[in-house]
């Protein structure tokens, strides 16, 4: 259980290669002029942090033309955010009792990856977080579909099966192939998504959301912040406040 292999989840690398029909990747409010002008070599990615909690936002289209398989009747949002967690946690929608955290954490549990549509820009829609970007060479898509596709137990159609409305945003909860339980918990999915990027990330030192956020912005990996959430803004006023 403590060893580097038992830590991750146990996804192999092994690429699904699916065809996409152009039509299906081309999303109704895209407009030419708001795409990066090197857009076939480029698409920026995000990375969302609160205290504890971490996160990813992609570009839809992207996820698709590179083999990720979404539930079916999802919709064509122009952004995915995406997590992973304790079953129970992102279904109550509120903090655990003490009894269900300890046996979340310390007891092999049922998990799920949150998917969310995204239609506005990424900062606007989650003010309440800290958020990082990067430039990605388009060509990693396939590693990270992969992985996103083996995280999610199918149904007889080939889709990820869905339990459920997500915790917020009108997405979906899709049930995990895997379980949760310390130290496998939600931020080491976030490092291993970074991972499947071409990030290099240490899972042991990811376990806190601010263990991923330390190493996310070093490099190879060069993450740049672009917004500080709430908590950043009081303390920064804080220490404004007390210079004054």
């Amino acid at each position: 259980m403590f060893s580097s292999c038992s830590l991750r989840l146990p996804v192999k690398d092994q690429v699904i290669h699916t065809r996409v029909s152009s039509s299906a990747t081309t999303h109704p409010q895209a407009h030419a002029s708001a795409k990066p002008a090197d857009e076939e070599k480029y698409v920026l990615i995000w990375l969302l942090a609160d205290t504890l909690h971490t996160g990813m936002v992609f570009p839809y289209d992207w996820l698709l033309e590179s083999g990720f398989v979404p539930p079916e009747n999802f919709g064509h949002p122009l952004y995915v955010s995406m997590s992973w967690g304790n079953r129970d946690a992102y279904v109550e929608k509120r903090w655990l009792s003490p009894w269900k955290a300890a046996r979340a954490l310390f007891t092999p549990s049922p998990a799920v990856m949150e998917i969310i549509p995204i239609t506005w820009d990424v900062v606007d829609v989650v003010p309440h977080q800290r958020v990082y970007r990067k430039l990605l060479e388009r060509d990693q898509g396939p590693k990270l579909a992969a992985f996103l596709n083996k995280c999610s137990r199918w149904d007889e159609n080939d889709h990820p099966i869905s339990i459920g409305p997500s915790s917020w945003g009108g997405g979906l909860l899709l049930e995990s192939r895997y379980h949760y339980f310390f130290p496998r918990i939600c931020n080491v999915w976030t490092v291993q998504a970074i991972e499947a990027t071409g990030g290099k990330m240490n899972p042991w030192f990811g376990i806190t959301a601010n263990g991923v956020i330390r190493q996310a912005v070093k490099s190879p990996n060069d993450y740049e912040k672009v917004w500080n959430g709430p908590e950043e803004e009081a303390d920064s006023g804080e220490a404004e406040d007390s210079g004054s």
